[in-house]
């Protein structure tokens, strides 16, 4: 997968589509996810053009990795969730079902969120 530079997350990135930001550095930015599937859902991205975090670790900078490493607990810590606990998801590539072709993970929880996992 190349990064797609017309990506919804690209576009976010550059005003063009409106947010509901829940926190924002430097690197970094954090939003409400527009579809929730739990009570606190949250996407954390890179402002750099990554494609996934295979793209994200070989190639971002080790200030851009440390401060989205930070992003993830600084939300979870600002959302409430720190506490009760949370999922970190991020999906790569066709099989993990990538959608859009940047790196984003979302912070789930306020809420339980389910096994991982379950064969069909």
């Amino acid at each position: 997968m190349t990064y797609d530079d017309s990506n919804i997350f690209a576009r976010i990135l550059r005003g063009e589509i409106p947010n509901k930001t829940v926190a924002e550095d430097e690197f970094t930015l954090a939003f409400e996810d527009i579809n929730p599937a739990r009570a606190v859902h949250v996407l954390v991205i890179p402002k750099g053009h990554y494609v996934d975090w295979l793209d994200f670790s070989a190639n971002a900078t080790a200030e851009e990795q440390a401060a989205f490493t930070r992003m993830i607990a600084h939300v979870a810590e600002i959302t409430g969730i720190a506490d009760t606990g949370f999922r970190v998801i991020s999906n790569i590539g066709t099989d993990g079902h990538q959608e859009v072709p940047h790196l984003h993970m979302h912070v789930l929880g306020g809420e339980p969120v389910g096994r991982m996992l379950s064969r069909s």
